[in-house]
């Protein structure tokens, strides 16, 4: 309780002294009309955000993550029981404190706006009641088994991976129980749970499933990349959190079925470890962070092997040289992000910070009469975000995500005036890529406003007159 307490305490202060990134404000913006399905993935992430803005009647970054924080509370205290029923408790809490070490799932996933946060919540109560379910063969097991896989799928799609790894470990532990109804009950909840993003998908021309198909399509071949997909995945866990782990998931597939607990958890993360690098070898669009959800599976391994080794001094060493590093790395980026005192080339940390007085700033020059357009999905989220949909923010590109699937597109605008605002591009490339959209672009004096320890910033503004067409 000490550490879910501790975390979380942390996890909050964070959530509410940094801004939203570019897919936090666009999944914010975006998914204040709650629908059974969006573009991206599944519905639960977006109806906890949106849920959370309308309970607590703000957007500000604390109140949308604050779902995802308390997720993550929830996710540590189930990979302590998960770990306790197989290797026990003091394995349970060494798992609980690794897993909060690796920043892929200790800070990304446990505190941003991503669908990632629910996702591994139910992964990990799905483990449980499966490893129940495997052992026991109850009811109760079975039927959580199923209700926490429909809580995933409908949380993103990666957790069918999961699902397919549990099904070939209950094929070498307890094939005997597919012979009576609970396995397969336990899986209609999990589809009867998934039914409504189908319906979606269906009703939208499978969009969802097209756009997420389509990361792993053939490109060039490059064996090198695996290698680049391994390397990446070690650094999102921190390097000396991934070679135990790698080490120890190898071996237990390699010891097998015997045993049976190791066995159980390897599967259930062999399929994402696995399928990743593979298509990375074709596919550059493979992101590090999808892997994630077969490691977490893990760290009861290593809860387990750390609770064993804990009498090294150089292991002790490196769990509390990891929480320093960590705690004094965060807190040196959220001070950095709002005061920018080293003036890192580029100003990498500017992307956490949210646009707000961009309002004002249009506001001053009376330019909130007007619909605002953004030339991409990533720039209609950000700036949507900031003006708290007053007024309509709509997005100018072939590429919209979920903003083309909104009951408000842009289709609507056709024959009026639209402010387009353009963070990124110039006037030259506006022109190009947006002049045959309308009658005519006049080019505004930029908008400028002020952004925490940054000279003033400055956004490219044209006034687009008739809107004759949209990008297809």
């Amino acid at each position: 309780m000490l550490l879910i307490l501790g975390t979380a305490a942390f996890r909050l202060v964070l959530a509410g002294t940094t801004g939203l990134g570019i897919d936090e404000s666009y999944m914010v913006a975006a998914g204040r009309d709650l629908a059974w399905g969006y573009f991206d993935h599944p519905p639960i992430p977006w109806w906890l955000s949106a849920g959370a803005a309308k309970l607590l009647g703000t957007e500000a970054p604390l109140a949308v993550r604050l779902p995802f924080v308390a997720l993550f509370a929830l996710t540590t205290w189930l990979m302590f029981r998960l770990t306790s029923e197989m290797f026990g408790e003091r394995a349970g809490l060494w798992a609980a404190v690794t897993l909060n070490m690796a920043p892929v799932l200790g800070v990304t996933t446990a505190t941003w706006v991503l669908p990632d946060g629910p996702l591994v919540a139910a992964l990990l109560g799905f483990g449980w009641a499966f490893h129940r379910a495997i052992r026991g063969d109850s009811w109760a097991a079975w039927l959580a088994a199923g209700l926490c896989a429909a809580l995933a799928l409908l949380s993103k799609y990666t957790a069918a991976l999961t699902l397919a790894g549990a099904f070939v470990a209950l094929l070498t532990l307890a094939p005997r129980r597919l012979l009576g109804p609970k396995p397969w009950v336990a899986g209609l909840v999990a589809l009867a749970g998934f039914l409504p993003v189908l319906a979606w998908n269906a009703a939208n021309g499978w969009a969802s499933f097209a756009f997420q198909g389509a990361r792993a399509g053939v490109r060039k071949l490059a064996l090198g990349a695996p290698f680049a997909t391994i390397a990446g995945e070690a650094l999102f866990l921190l390097p000396w959190i991934w070679l135990p782990l790698a080490w120890l998931w190898l071996r237990a597939l390699r010891n097998g079925p015997k045993e049976a607990g190791p066995w159980l958890l390897a599967w259930l993360g062999f399929v994402p470890i696995t399928l990743f690098v593979v298509i990375s070898a074709w596919s550059p669009r493979v992101l590090y962070h999808w892997a994630a959800p077969g490691y977490l599976f893990v760290f009861p391994l290593l809860g387990a092997w750390v609770a064993a080794n804990l009498h090294r001094v150089a292991l002790r060493r490196t769990l509390a040289g990891t929480a320093m590093f960590l705690v004094g790395a965060l807190s040196l980026a959220a001070v950095e992000m709002n005061l920018n005192l080293l003036r890192l080339p580029g100003d990498p940390l500017r992307q956490g910070l949210d646009w707000v007085p961009l309002r004002a700033a249009l506001a001053q020059r009376g330019l909130l009469s007007h619909p605002v357009a953004a030339p991409s999905w990533s720039d209609a989220g950000k700036l949507d975000y900031a003006l708290g949909n007053a007024p309509p923010v709509y997005c100018l590109n072939a590429d919209c995500r979920q903003f083309a699937h909104r009951p408000r597109t842009a289709a609507g605008l056709i024959g009026q005036d639209v402010l387009l605002l353009a963070p990124r591009q110039d006037e030259a490339r506006i022109r190009a890529s947006y002049g045959p959209l309308f009658q005519s672009i006049e080019a505004l004096p930029p908008v400028a406003f002020a952004l925490p320890g940054r000279a003033e910033v400055t956004m490219g503004a044209y006034l687009g007159r008739g809107l004759r067409d949209i990008p297809r």
